[in-house]
């Protein structure tokens, strides 16, 4: 029996076991289940890109009796293979770093369902990643809901109860969208098996009906509130800044970037590039895409609480990971996707270092109560500086590949792309350095009077230093990621 083949049921499987599991361990158990289940799952994509390289062709691998379109698939290539190795990964150290604030801010009795829920965030995003059936993405939509939901109530205080409220009423929204969407869908071409779909939607009447660019539309808005695209972003400062560390790293860089993923799998397996750009959606996409990177860069320069910062941040990265899919290119999305590794490594490091520098601040998140807390907690310092530098997109980081890679696929296109990349990636790096350089010189500015300061974990210094070294290779050693991705794409 060839072991690859098993991976992507065993990344949905063994995680949904788990966490049952989880929900019924003691704290101490539940907890070492939870980070060995990430960490085979790290181990089992990583193993998966091996086998890739090596030679191994894409497969489907059938849930049941039945191949597709009438029963359930899985389907693994390099490119699914990346991104789930990329976001366990992150998983991972997000949970390593912010193991230790958990045992604070969860009641005690709770923290066995906490990371159960952990296991099923991780089931719905490997689920997003390998499904081969447009249905069953939109039942792990919901299951992600569900957890991130939970995930947001583990810390039980009126800021989480609100951020969780908001989260849940935007996020529904999204979801109705994207239902409605696959029930047009499933109603113009009679599947839900993308192989099918595709074969379906290949040569589609010319101009497109106002029926798939209705199906296009509610997919991409769905997905888009789910994944936090501005203007409908209004959740993520409530539920990314006041949930615990872990939550908001896992949030942030893990849950919406299934969202995303899929997506980019229905835009180019489903529909096909020349069928979205014919449906005008495009634009639409690159336009919200740039004023979320300027609208959120804005919001966090008036930001003075460090979490609320990083969370407004938050909307301006994915405004480029929609604004490289909004050019509907195949060296653009390419680009999203790299980017999308970029800033899952960086802002999972930014808020467990955030949190780690409140946490030496006497629990105090103003910028002014930060002084001199990365001289106290210097590990949080330095990976709080090394993901700001990389976001803003100092050379050698992961985040100044990502700008050459948008910025190179939109001058490929035409000129009114390119002057309208490079104007948006000037200003918002400009206002980038704005906010970042003024956290970051305030965290080493020294502190008058001295504070009750928590000192960092082994462990939890530990994963922020490895957090912070994937952020310097992204930024010197890509090449392997992005042939890695260029490979999956070709193959996708």
């Amino acid at each position: 029996m060839d072991l690859l083949r098993n991976v992507p049921f065993v990344c949905v499987l063994l995680p949904l076991i788990t966490g049952i599991a989880c929900a019924v361990l003691p704290r101490r158990g539940s907890k070492f289940l939870c980070f060995v289940t990430v960490l085979v799952l790290t181990g089992a994509n990583a193993y998966s890109i091996f086998r890739f390289v090596s030679g191994a062709e894409p497969f489907t691998y059938p849930m049941g009796h039945f191949p597709g379109p009438w029963g359930n698939e899985l389907r693994s290539g390099p490119l699914e293979s990346t991104m789930a190795l990329c976001l366990s990964l992150t998983a991972f150290l997000s949970l390593w770093a912010g193991s230790g604030k958990a045992g604070v801010h969860i009641p005690r009795g709770k923290q066995g369902l906490y990371y159960s829920v952990v296991c099923l965030a991780a089931a719905s995003v490997n689920a997003l990643v390998y499904t081969n059936d447009i249905f069953t993405g939109y039942v792990f939509i919901e299951i992600s809901t569900i957890a991130a939901g939970a995930l947001i109530l583990s810390r039980q205080d009126g800021h989480c109860l609100a951020g969780c409220a908001r989260y849940l009423v935007m996020n529904l929204v999204g979801s109705g969208l994207c239902l409605m969407g696959i029930a047009m869908l499933y109603g113009q071409t009679g599947h839900l098996n993308i192989d099918s779909l595709r074969r379906s939607l290949s040569s589609p009447p010319q101009p497109l009906p106002i029926s798939l660019r209705t199906v296009i539309v509610l997919l991409t808005v769905g997905l888009g509130i789910k994944s936090g695209l501005f203007p409908f972003h209004s959740w993520i400062p409530d539920a990314y800044s006041y949930s615990t560390p872990a939550s908001g790293a896992l949030l942030s860089s893990f849950i919406s970037k299934g969202y995303i993923f899929l997506l980019v799998k229905i835009v180019v397996r489903v529909f096909g590039l020349e069928t979205i750009r014919a449906s005008g959606v495009c634009p639409v996409v690159f336009a919200f895409g740039a004023a979320g990177i300027i609208m959120g860069s804005v919001s966090a320069t008036r930001q003075s609480d460090i979490r609320r910062m990083v969370a407004f941040s938050s909307v301006a990265q994915i405004g480029y990971i929609y604004m490289g899919i909004g050019m509907c290119t195949r060296d653009s999305i390419i680009a999203a996707l790299f980017h999308v590794a970029v800033h899952s490594f960086a802002k999972s490091m930014l808020f467990s270092s955030a949190a780690s520098l409140i946490a030496s601040s006497g629990d105090r998140a103003q910028m002014d109560s930060l002084a001199g807390s990365g001289r106290r907690n210097l590990p949080a310092g330095i990976a709080f500086t090394v993901g700001a530098m990389s976001l803003t997109g100092v050379p050698l980081l992961g985040g100044f590949l990502s700008k050459i890679y948008l910025s190179q696929a939109a001058i490929a296109i035409d000129t009114f792309h390119a002057v309208a990349v490079l104007l948006t990636l000037a200003l918002s790096t400009f206002l980038q350095t704005v906010y970042f350089l003024h956290a970051v010189v305030n965290i080493y500015r020294p502190k008058e009077k001295s504070v009750h300061s928590e000192k960092q974990g082994i462990l939890s210094g530990a994963a922020l230093c490895a957090m912070a070294l994937i952020n310097i290779l992204l930024g010197t050693a890509s090449v392997p990621l992005y042939r890695a991705l260029l490979s999956g794409f070709l193959q996708f």
